[in-house]
């Protein structure tokens, strides 16, 4: 029998908390990071809306040094890479160099230092700046700068499959650690609240409109009209349960169950791929529909999209048969580090006894979904089911579980 891949440590980077604990905090609470963007005047644009992450300083968290060779994202994610590792209680100066990896993933991210490669061609000397960030920046989105920051010489790739991606980026740490790898940092962090990757979100179409923050992000109600995006995702550790043994780690919960699928060409006749990449998930965890107590949304805010989620989990789980949520409508969609966030937030939630709400919106009646709204919900959970969706038709799902040595609820929240 294989042994299970679990997770022994979280990393948070949030609009709604900086930090694992004060991110439960906000989204037990339903508490919102989304606002009006500050990082840039968005005045001009039509979408004006953003989960931006307040208070970040990452000249506190990091070594000067890196400062001039970082973008955002890339501080954001190496700031919940040390928190997910010193929360597993992973030293890497005393492990094998070879024995751990990092797969990581993204999506929008590198924008704010393409932008500034442009800014330096009209300056003095913008041969060498724009070689030097360009480097810098291929480092930043393929896992280089986690893996030099902690020595890590083990498996190193970099999924780029929007939204899916970082459910991807997961089940290939799970297929590393399944290999021989000790430990895998896994997860994604991805942030593009700059003018030139602004421009780049609005010319998909799919973003809202709206000015008012609790009327902008409302997927599976009928005022849907696009979604918020925003910054940040989670990082985290994975490793098999008898290391995790070994060292005497705490486990949040086991990577139990990984499906992926292609939606067909468009015209094609053929049904959307999500609800078989459910199946997949199931399958591979060996479990059936009525072993998942709750459901984490991909929750696109795009009628046709929220149509075709809801119909994927009806047609698997039944018509109002299990809790959904989607606690992004507090943050705004991550792109690649939405699904590792919901990934920390049900292992979380597992461990609270508590399923957190879906903010702000009235559920369509159509769409036949138990959607888990207002306050939350205190419910017994095991096991959990994430969903994510990328442009261009990536559907993935992943389904997690309360680890063979995982916390029993230590808090119950009503």
């Amino acid at each position: 029998m294989t042994d299970p891949v679990v997770v022994t440590g979280l990393g948070v980077t949030s609009p709604n908390g900086l930090g694992t604990e004060d991110f439960w905090a906000a989204t037990r609470d339903g508490k919102s990071g989304i606002g009006r963007i500050t990082r840039f005047d968005p005045a001009g644009y039509p979408a004006r809306l953003a989960g931006e992450i307040p208070g970040f300083a990452a000249e506190a968290h990091l070594p000067s040094r890196l400062l001039p060779q970082t973008d955002r994202m890339t501080r954001l994610a190496l700031v919940a890479a040390d928190w997910a590792l010193a929360d597993a209680g992973v030293r890497p100066g005393e492990l094998p160099e070879f024995d751990m990896g990092v797969v990581t993933a993204s999506s929008s991210g590198g924008f704010e230092f393409g932008q500034g490669e442009l800014r330096a061609l009209w300056s003095k000397g913008s041969q060498y700046v724009s070689a030097y960030q360009s480097f810098a920046w291929f480092y930043a989105v393929n896992s280089g700068q986690i893996s030099i920051r902690n020595g890590m010489k083990g498996p190193s790739s970099v999924v780029v499959s929007d939204q899916a991606g970082g459910l991807d980026a997961v089940a290939q740490a799970r297929r590393q650690i399944r290999r021989g790898t000790r430990i895998v940092v896994s997860g994604a962090v991805d942030a593009s609240l700059c003018p030139w990757g602004w421009v780049a979100q609005l010319a998909g179409g799919r973003l809202s409109t709206s000015d008012e923050p609790t009327q902008a992000y409302l997927p599976f109600d009928a005022a849907a009209r696009g979604h918020v995006p925003g910054e940040g995702g989670a990082i985290l550790v994975l490793e098999s349960a008898a290391s995790a043994r070994e060292r005497g780690a705490r486990v949040y919960g086991e990577i139990a169950g990984y499906g992926a699928t292609m939606d067909p060409r468009p015209g094609s006749g053929r049904p959307p791929g999500l609800r078989k990449a459910i199946e997949l998930a199931l399958a591979d965890a060996g479990a059936g529909p009525g072993d998942v107590d709750v459901v984490f949304a991909d929750a696109a805010a795009v009628p046709d999209l929220d149509r075709v989620e809801a119909d994927a989990i009806r047609e698997v789980f039944g018509a109002r048969a299990v809790p959904v949520t989607a606690p992004k409508t507090m943050t705004g969609r991550l792109y690649s580090g939405a699904a590792p966030l919901d990934l920390a937030t049900a292992f979380l939630a597992i461990g609270a006894g508590f399923i957190p709400p879906t903010v702000n919106v009235e559920p369509a009646p159509g769409y036949d979904l138990d959607l888990v709204v207002d306050r939350g919900r205190t419910a017994e959970l095991d096991t959990a089911l994430v969903l994510a969706r990328g442009a261009g038709g990536f559907n993935s799902a992943v389904l997690v579980r309360r680890g063979p040595t995982g916390p029993r609820r230590t808090a119950r929240t009503s």
